[in-house]
């Protein structure tokens, strides 16, 4: 009836995870019952969780990504916390609850921590920059978010009933054959990725849409914000790259379940064919997070240097040729693994050359800031130290890129600093900034700037102090994913990473504080005029938060820099541009259809991951006939009222005039 379900599932003997599912499980009943007893069940169901507003989906996203980064975050911390107490001894960790931390940590972060988060700034911003009122598919936007949602859950799960993968954040082959790891660990990543992942790649279909076919009505390909050029290039790279992570999956999948043989030892398998398709898939995966991140940044420093961004169509180039170029380096991931002289060559070759793109940005952002009146507010403290941060990173990776070079350093900490240089120097760094930069834009209040400059330079430092000690028991020889070590030479650079680590949680503590703080003050914290940093896109060019339509009419783009050229002429004439004829909006009505499938999905994926057959079935009939039954039935968008469209947009335009006239006598804003 249950398949392999049994009591015996529930980690009785190990009091971490245990401790940590009760926990968990406290926090969310309280929170739960606390909406309850506050009335707020029918304002969640209306407003939040059947909406198809991108702005509410891109909020649910970015908080997804919140919550897992701080899971993902409390692994690193227990793996630093092992690595400082096994010297020479077992430290606190059994050996087999360290290789399910160290492969959820990896997991976490990647698929759950940052891509929910980079997505969710792509939406909740992208529609706004476009000009438009939403994205092209709002439905399947909402299906996307849930079913990223559903692999999570899915992940914690198996905290405390059964086990996670013991095989890594990439489940190579033939650690994750059946023979090698016949609990349920393995299963529980495939589907939890494959569930996310069509979720992913659901998301990426619609933006890829969205900017293709939906930009306001003169919004050329070249008068797109830089932050749009790289959520297509990112999202052009999720529809090519991620049917070969679920394509790679279903194999490992059908080897596990059917005892096929794609990727094992024996019966004509190729365990190195799993290896290329799966880096065929991991190395766009990087771009699809860093692409991003320098749209970004982009924007952050163009508007903190108050300069238009330098070399705007090299920008475009650059991205472009990233987005190509990507699909050519993957190899250089197992250079040590016989495919020979040439073939490494190449591939070396090819992952120098895509540093080139990175460089013409990087020379670019420099640029941009040169000259600039500078505000070092705190998304540009985060730009800044991404930028000497990321140049470290890079150098790192050309020089793993050198074949030789990568047979002295591979699979060894020094690896691991690398690719945490670029992941977090890049990408996290950029979800701070992109999270504050954007935040007043969001809700209507700005973040306290105090606390942000104090989580950055705690983030800052805490990162050089974790990942430096790193590339030096790198090049001494440690090797990742080491459960305990005797090498007396290894230990105080492990201790200092672990004196790392701490600073790096007090940054994330400041964090907490910073939000709280500003939820307290956020009446003072107020953006009454929807532009609280001077910006130069569409997206400043609504109130704060925008409405659900986004424009009360749709603007018309006459050059690179919308919302600027139309500030600057109210600036020098004094006054607005005359009042619009406002029409009746249709927008789209909310629906469930997200959140149903993605609960008949979470029990499909428990289902197979546990064999209870009969689930799976109940599981895939409900989830597809609900996502067929509300996705195609006759239902007509709402009206928003030409007179109701008037009053929401005056309240914007008399916030602007009200500027406007207590700041006659200055030529732009403070």
């Amino acid at each position: 009836m249950l398949g392999k379900l049994t009591w015996d599932a529930i980690p009785w003997s190990q009091p971490i995870p245990l401790i940590a599912g009760a926990v968990v499980m406290l926090v969310l009943l309280g929170v739960l019952a606390w909406v309850v007893v506050k009335g707020y069940v029918p304002y969640l169901w209306r407003e939040w969780i059947t909406s198809v507003d991108h702005k509410r989906i891109g909020v649910m996203y970015t908080l997804l990504g919140l919550v897992m980064l701080l899971r993902g975050f409390i692994d690193a911390i227990m793996m630093r916390l092992q690595q400082a107490l096994a010297f020479q001894s077992g430290g606190y960790l059994p050996p087999e609850h360290y290789n399910q931390i160290f492969s959820a940590h990896g997991t976490i972060m990647i698929f759950f921590g940052a891509m929910p988060f980079v997505i969710g700034l792509m939406n909740f911003v992208v529609p706004l920059q476009l000009g438009v009122r939403d994205v092209a598919f709002p439905t399947l936007n909402a299906t996307s978010f849930w079913l990223t949602a559903t692999g999570a859950l899915l992940v914690n799960i198996s905290l405390v009933v059964g086990e996670f993968a013991r095989t890594g954040w990439l489940p190579f082959p033939p650690l994750s054959e059946t023979g090698y790891s016949p609990g349920v660990g393995v299963d529980y990543y495939v589907w939890a990725l494959q569930i996310s992942g069509v979720g992913t790649l659901m998301s990426g279909i619609n933006l890829v849409t969205t900017i293709l076919k939906m930009r306001a009505p003169g919004m050329s390909y070249l008068r797109m914000p830089m932050f749009c050029w790289t959520a297509l290039s990112a999202n052009m790279l999720i529809v090519a790259a991620f049917p070969i992570l679920t394509a790679t999956l279903a194999m490992l999948a059908l080897d596990r379940y059917l005892g096929f043989h794609f990727f094992t030892n024996e019966a004509g398998g190729n365990m190195m064919m799993f290896m290329n398709l799966i880096w065929a898939w991991g190395h766009p995966e990087v771009y699809i997070l860093v692409l991003p991140a320098f749209g970004v940044f982009s924007e952050v420093i163009s508007t903190f240097s108050r300069k238009p961004l330098f070399g705007y169509r090299s920008m475009v180039a650059a991205t472009l040729f990233i987005c190509i170029v990507s699909f050519t380096v993957w190899l250089h991931h197992f250079f040590t693994m016989g495919a020979g002289g040439d073939v490494n060559a190449t591939f070396g070759i090819a992952t120098s050359i895509i540093a080139v793109g990175t460089g013409v940005k990087i020379y670019n952002w420099i640029f941009t800031m040169y000259g600039g009146r500078i505000q070092y507010a705190t998304p540009m403290l985060w730009s800044v130290g991404f930028i000497v941060t990321f140049v470290i990173g890079g150098m790192t990776g050309v020089l793993l890129a050198v074949p030789p070079a990568d047979f002295m350093l591979h699979n060894s900490l020094f690896l691991v600093a690398h690719f945490h240089n670029v992941i977090i120097g890049a990408v996290l760094f950029a979800a701070f900034a992109g999270l504050t930069f954007w935040f007043p834009k969001a809700f209507g209040f700005r973040l306290h700037e105090g606390w942000g400059k104090a989580s950055f330079w705690c983030a800052f430092i805490g990162f050089y102090v974790t990942f430096m000690p790193l590339y030096i028991v790198g090049l001494e020889g440690m090797t990742r994913r080491l459960q305990r070590y005797d090498v007396p030479e290894w230990r105080p650079w492990v201790l200092l990473a672990g004196v790392g680590i701490i600073i790096l949680f007090a940054g994330a503590v400041c964090q907490v504080v910073q939000l709280v703080v500003s939820i307290r003050d956020r009446d003072k914290l107020r953006d009454e005029m929807g532009d609280p940093w001077n910006g130069r896109s569409l997206e400043w060019a609504t109130a704060s938060p925008p409405p659900a339509f986004n424009f009360a009419v749709l603007p018309n783009v006459q050059d690179e820099q919308p919302y600027w050229t139309i500030k600057q002429r109210a600036i020098e004439t004094q006054q607005l541009p005359a009042e619009p004829d406002y029409q009746p909006i249709e927008m789209p009505r909310n629906s469930p259809t997200g959140f149903i499938t993605a609960f008949f999905s979470t029990l499909t994926g428990f289902a197979l991951i546990w064999h209870i057959w009969w689930l799976v079935v109940v599981g895939l009939v409900a989830a597809y006939a609900i996502f067929v039954w509300f996705a195609w039935r006759d239902v007509e968008d709402y009206v928003i009222p030409a007179e109701d469209v008037a009053k929401i947009d005056r309240e914007r335009r008399h916030a602007r005039q009200a500027w406007l006239d207590a700041n006659a006598r200055v030529g732009e804003p403070a």
